[in-house]
């Protein structure tokens, strides 16, 4: 596979996690996302510290197609500002790399 795999992730309120999730597999933006459950995030926001519970949501696709998945999360996300990283693996199974690659394909691209 030519096209490095790399994690985006992000987190958001409960409610939301599923829907942002699969709208970015349906999209073909993400090949799978995870959604991990009662992630309990600690912050500052305008001055107040705030104790939340959230999901966070780990979406697989190519380093080409990150920045279409990141503009999509930022499109859905009801957060004023989300948590938005991409991390790129030092390994992939190579295997799992040409399906995650393929499921993002872009139609020109297959």
């Amino acid at each position: 596979m030519s096209d490095e795999v790399v994690a985006v992730v992000t987190s958001c309120a409960p409610s939301d996690a599923a829907a942002l999730a699969s709208a970015c597999v349906t999209e073909r933006l993400a090949a799978c996302a995870n959604i991990v459950q009662g992630v309990r995030s600690i912050y500052m926001w305008e001055g107040a510290l705030c104790d939340e519970s959230e999901d966070l949501v780990v979406l697989k696709t190519t380093r080409s197609r990150a920045p279409a998945l990141r503009a999509r999360i930022l499109e859905l996300h009801p957060y004023d500002l989300p948590e938005l990283l991409t991390l790129a693996p030092e390994h992939v199974h190579p295997a799992y790399g040409a399906w995650v690659g393929a499921e993002v394909a872009s139609p020109q691209e297959s």
